[in-house]
């Protein structure tokens, strides 16, 4: 991703901060041996080399030295911090597909149901779609071979359905209502990932933006999703950032670029080497450097996403509302293996605009580090301010001069508590199994006429998940062994309402749909569009 505009003092390469909490990459970078302690880093070497020799030699059983050597790595890598990560060989190429804009394949959403592949959605525009494929279809057969009760996992899929442009694939699907298999031969080709899943007005002056990640086109679809809001009349925007692990730090710039002006500082980073220390400045014409702007994050917004937050925070520019974020401030380079492996290196720390370093505390102990939400959770931070304590020495200002604060994660100016008052450990397993996924399925199916003619509106005005569809559910639950507690049902049954109805609405609409429909018990998102009175003031007033 291209930053040619930025000035020399800039960050020109393209740099990742990893899908999935764990990782934040910057590609471009080359490995160079420090010329310092050399012959430490021979004598190191050499002494590793003699111990597989050795254990490859003489060991009293057979060994399989790849794995032991890999299993060094990993443990070697943990002793330096959490996020530099190794990735082996057969896993390499899939990670990085992730944050690509489009990958080549069959085209579908799918999920796995009673061992079986399944179609959740033909992907708009792809192979899949154009040759007949439906919601619900299992496939059974992929090139003659049974795939059906073995077994199957998510990543066998990918190596099952994916291919190379222009290749072929040849599935038997079980479709309902029909005796036969049908046998289909699909031609894969470039099936485009989206990370901008949402764009729509809430009112008449409103635009609603949600980034699911920060991937190789997240910026461009984001500059289109804002002009047809934009061209619907939008003047303030939402920008929903929740649970949002990263991705792209390039695309991270681009999109606060379209949002600050007058060579503001995004972000900078520091490392050990001179070439890793640069500085990001918003030197574009933006699309929407005017209006306000509110700024949604929670406890899984990492990296990337805090990049936007920070930036947005310390230069005064949009208002942020929710909960403390995740806390991901280090920057990884990815380093290509003989093997086809990949090292995912730690090379600098960034930090936002006022000087704050948001990577929060980590030491030698890795399980506490993963365990942070829970301690954060047991502490009492999701549902209390007052419960987050911070260090004057980490105090930072804004452009403005207001106070905000390094140490781990980028603070709301606005707070918001967790709603665990309509969620139950019943509904969590219920959306732990499979068992919601089949049962709309199977309303669907059943219900198809139904739902022909309805547009979106109306489903959203007008339809009702009801009681009896819930007891359907229940008894889908109880094949998965969920078993039905009346105590959680009764207290979460509006919530599961909801829940079933979004997903519904996914399946028969976009996503979209979903968005608005679940966005009505978010409770960030309901707090946050009362606030731009607020976000206003802080934007445009000097």
């Amino acid at each position: 991703m291209s930053l040619e505009k930025n000035t020399k003092a800039q960050i020109r390469l393209p740099i990742i901060l990893a899908l999935g909490i764990a990782a934040g990459i910057w590609i471009g970078a080359t490995f160079a041996e420090p010329k310092t302690d050399r012959n430490d880093l021979k004598s190191a070497i050499y002494k590793l080399q003699e111990i597989i020799t050795y254990i490859n030699r003489d060991y009293v059983d057979s060994v399989n030295t790849n794995e032991l050597v890999e299993y060094g790595i990993e443990k070697m890598l943990g002793k330096l911090d959490p996020h530099s990560s190794y990735i082996p060989a057969k896993d390499a190429k899939l990670a990085k597909s992730q944050l690509e804009g489009e990958f080549d394949g069959i085209g579908i959403e799918f999920g796995i149901l009673r061992d079986t592949i399944y179609v959740v959605s033909p992907l708009t525009g792809g192979p899949s779609e154009k040759i007949g494929l439906l919601p619900g279809d299992q496939i059974i057969k992929v090139d003659g071979e049974t795939v059906a009760g073995i077994g199957v996992t998510n990543r066998d899929v990918f190596d099952l359905l994916r291919g190379p442009k222009g290749s072929t694939v040849e599935i038997a699907i079980k479709r309902k209502h029909q005796e036969e298999l049908l046998d289909f031969s699909i031609t894969r080709d470039k099936i485009p990932q989206y990370s901008v899943n949402a764009s729509y007005m809430i009112d008449d002056e409103t635009g609603y933006i949600k980034i699911t990640r920060f991937a190789a086109n997240t910026h461009e679809e984001f500059r289109k999703a804002l002009q047809e809001l934009k061209e619907e009349g939008m003047k303030k925007l939402v920008l929903d950032l929740q649970g949002n692990p990263g991705g792209y730090m390039g695309a991270a710039i681009n999109i606060a670029d379209e949002i600050l002006s007058d060579n503001a500082l995004i972000v900078s980073q520091e490392g050990k080497l001179k070439r890793y220390s640069q500085k990001a400045f918003a030197v574009r014409p933006g699309s929407f450097e005017d209006g306000s702007v509110i700024v949604l994050v929670n406890e899984g917004s990492a990296s990337a996403s805090e990049i936007v937050a920070g930036a947005l925070q310390d230069n005064d520019r949009g208002l942020i509302v929710g909960r403390r974020s995740f806390g991901k401030g280090l920057v990884q380079m990815p380093i290509d293996l003989s093997d086809g492996a990949e090292l995912r290196l730690t090379i600098a720390r960034y930090f936002t605009p006022s000087g704050r370093s948001i990577q929060k505390p980590y030491g030698e102990d890795e399980d506490e580090y993963s365990l942070d939400y829970l301690k954060r959770l047991e502490h009492g931070e999701f549902f209390s301010a007052d419960s987050i304590s911070f260090d004057d020495s980490l105090k930072y200002e804004t452009v403005k001069g207001r106070t905000v604060y390094g140490g781990g994660g980028i603070m709301p100016d606005y707070f918001v508590p967790l709603d665990t008052s309509m969620t139950s450990a019943y509904v969590n397993r219920l959306f732990g199994s499979e068992s919601w996924r089949e049962y709309i399925l199977d309303y669907l199916d059943k219900n198809k006429k139904k739902f022909d003619s309805m547009t979106f509106e109306d489903y959203y005005r007008n339809f009702e998940v009801s009681d009896a569809m819930l007891d359907d559910l229940i008894k889908v639950g109880e094949k998965y062994k969920v078993k039905f507690n009346e105590k959680d049902f009764s207290k979460s049954k509006s919530y599961l309402k909801t829940l079933i109805k979004a997903n519904m609405a996914r399946n028969l609409y976009d996503d979209n749909a979903f968005y608005k429909v679940i966005n009505d018990i978010n409770e960030i998102y309901q707090q946050a569009i009362k606030l731009f009175d607020e976000a206003e003031r802080l934007a445009f007033v000097e």
